[in-house]
């Protein structure tokens, strides 16, 4: 297993001074004797710390680098939701003099194996890091080791020290199955894979509040799987025998994927059978018929991700927390009014 990289915090107990004495020391900045800033040098390099490549080139020991990480199978679609806001960070930070650098990781590097973290990181060519979509809780540990400046993009984990920017999945959820409840369906289910990833997750606890607050019973049978644990969306869904009226799913592509196979089954879609979608994505509007989803704003999900890393990267001490963006409902005739 590979040695767990040195931080400033490990320099600042080993010194004894705090981890912003650390930091100054080793970016050549004021506020540090002379003296003091040798012995702190020295001691990074006894201990093994990758001195940040930026101290030696800018006198603010700053890169104008931020690495912007996302998982392979989240972007092996050119229209996927993360190559959208890819770019829109990388439009951003540009405006801000700064420059986003991609970093795929591999689906076998998420499950754990020791050289996963990107050279960028490991070499401090980075000024912070802004992470998209879900990554393991190990993997998520071994990037933060390194005490970069981080932000999570469309998902969250349980460290208190992480700053996130999110779509308000639960309320998209809620307003999604809300809204089929306005249309006079009860027998509604969930698509999607609960144990995949945060969002889903929140997008299921929004669907199972808008039923409890209708009394309607939720039945597991109508809870259905769309992904493999690597994030790998079926080509098909295992139905139930006893098909709902509706179906509250996920994401747009799931969405899109089930109205294909519920017609190739020959039901009607929505005279049988009301799909919902999640995201606004392109799936929505290629779908026939067009679907009903939530549209999210990326573009501000993406300027609030900006904004928080470039503030954390001037003050270290700097926290924002969860930011929550909200989304739209975007009506369109994927829905039949069982009330009429």
């Amino acid at each position: 297993m590979t040695k767990k990289a040195v931080t400033m915090s490990d320099i600042a107990k080993e010194m004894n001074v705090s981890t912003v004495t650390v930091s100054k020391a080793l970016g050549d900045r004021d506020g540090v004797s002379a003296e003091l800033r040798d012995r702190i040098k020295r001691k990074a390099t006894e201990m093994g710390y990758r001195v940040h490549a930026g101290t030696h080139g800018a006198k603010d020991g700053l890169t104008y680098n931020i690495g912007i990480i996302v998982a392979k199978h989240f972007i092996s679609d050119a229209s996927s939701f993360y190559w959208i806001v890819y770019r829109y960070i990388v439009e951003l930070l540009q405006k801000q003099n700064y420059y986003g650098m991609l970093e795929v990781v591999s689906d076998k590097d998420i499950n754990g194996v020791p050289e996963e973290v990107p050279n960028s990181v490991l070499d401090h060519k980075v000024d912070g890091l802004i992470v998209l979509g879900q990554l393991s809780e190990s993997y998520i540990d071994s990037l933060m080791s390194h005490e970069l400046p981080t932000v999570f993009l469309d998902f969250y984990g349980s460290r208190e020290d992480a700053d996130a920017v999110l779509s308000d999945s639960f309320y998209g959820a809620y307003m999604l199955t809300s809204h089929l409840i306005e249309n006079g369906h009860r027998r509604i289910g969930f698509l999607g894979s609960i144990s995949s990833t945060s969002s889903i997750q929140d997008r299921y606890l929004g669907y199972y509040k808008a039923l409890l607050e209708n009394r309607i019973p939720l039945r597991q049978d109508w809870v259905i799987g769309d992904r493999s644990n690597e994030s790998d969306i079926f080509p098909e869904f295992k139905l139930p025998a006893d098909m709902p009226t509706a179906f509250v799913c996920n994401c747009d592509e799931s969405a899109y994927k089930l109205v294909n196979q519920l017609k190739a089954a020959g039901y009607s879609i929505p005279d049988d059978i009301s799909v919902v979608g999640y995201d606004n994505h392109i799936y929505s509007t290629i779908c026939t018929p067009r679907l009903t989803t939530i549209d999210v704003n990326s573009h501000v999900m993406s300027a609030e991700a900006v904004e928080i890393i470039l503030h954390k990267i001037r003050d270290v001490n700097y926290r924002r927390g969860r930011t929550l963006v909200t989304g739209k409902l975007v009506r369109r005739e994927s829905v039949k009014n069982l009330n009429a």
